[in-house]
């Protein structure tokens, strides 16, 4: 259908409309409250005792959360693109359950289980406590990130075939040696872009994380969770949108990231 030069203009300016209002301006307004004071009062909000360790935990967190997404996304995918067994829908419902259900309902549900009084909870009767400490929060940051990396590989998967598989097999090349030389090279770009939206995804989760953290400062508080607390508990909205605006650069960083990855893939 061919549209007139009016209908596409109008369409133009609704669809920048729609996003100047909802996303860039929201953006505009906190960058500009967080540099009213100058860059230094910015500096010196983002490097406070609570700010560095709140950023140190959501790098832990990330790092942890990553490499056991990665093994288990890889593995998964595999499983759904070149194997056929029963339950393999329930499977997929599986996956995909983090894009359905909220982060809050994940965090009572962690609460359940690994709390005191859960099915698990004696666990914290032998020292090893999970909720209101890094474990939780790192299980909790799993479950919400869990589906990017298995939803970025398995189309891959679909893609290349298991020709080459099958030809590496029959030379009497084993399993790893497959997987190693033929497999893993073939689905390295859509592995990277699961890591990359695995990755912010990660240091932007609040809703799960806040249900099994204490939040405290210094202690359990990421960086989402320090945007919070400074607006929400201590009113410090300054230091709220500064902690923000952190996040907002490290967010930018990801999807540059994830830009020069898409570049590069189309050069190759």
């Amino acid at each position: 259908m061919k549209l007139s030069a009016f209908t596409r203009i109008s369409l133009r300016t609704v669809a920048l409309g729609y996003l100047l209002i909802l996303l860039v301006l929201p953006l505009v307004i906190i960058l500009l409250r967080t540099f009213e004071r100058g860059i230094g009062a910015f500096i010196d909000s983002i490097t406070t005792p609570a700010a560095i360790s709140a950023f140190q935990l959501s790098m832990i967190i990330v790092i942890i959360v990553v490499p056991l997404n990665v093994v288990f996304g890889v593995v998964t995918a595999l499983a759904l693109v070149r194997s056929k067994f029963p339950g393999r829908s329930l499977m997929q419902g599986i996956v995909d359950l983090p894009f359905a259900v909220s982060p809050v309902v994940v965090g009572v549900s962690l609460i359940l289980l690994w709390g005191a009084g859960g099915w698990f909870g004696g666990l914290e009767s032998l020292g090893f406590k999970v909720i209101f400490s890094l474990p939780g929060m790192v299980i909790a940051t799993i479950f919400v990130t869990l589906p990017f990396v298995v939803r970025e590989v398995e189309p891959v998967l679909h893609e290349i075939g298991d020709d080459q598989e099958q030809a590496a097999a029959t030379l009497g090349a084993s399993r790893w040696q497959t997987f190693w030389r033929i497999t893993l090279p073939a689905i390295r770009w859509g592995l990277t872009y699961g890591v990359v939206l695995t990755v912010a995804r990660a240091l932007g989760e609040f809703g799960a994380v806040i249900m099994v953290s204490t939040a405290m400062p210094g202690r359990s508080q990421t960086l989402t969770l320090l945007v919070h607390g400074r607006y929400i508990d201590d009113h410090n909205t300054f230091g709220a949108y500064s902690a923000a605006t952190l996040l907002m650069g490290m967010a930018l960083v990801v999807l540059l990231l994830m830009t020069l990855l898409e570049r590069k893939r189309g050069t190759e």
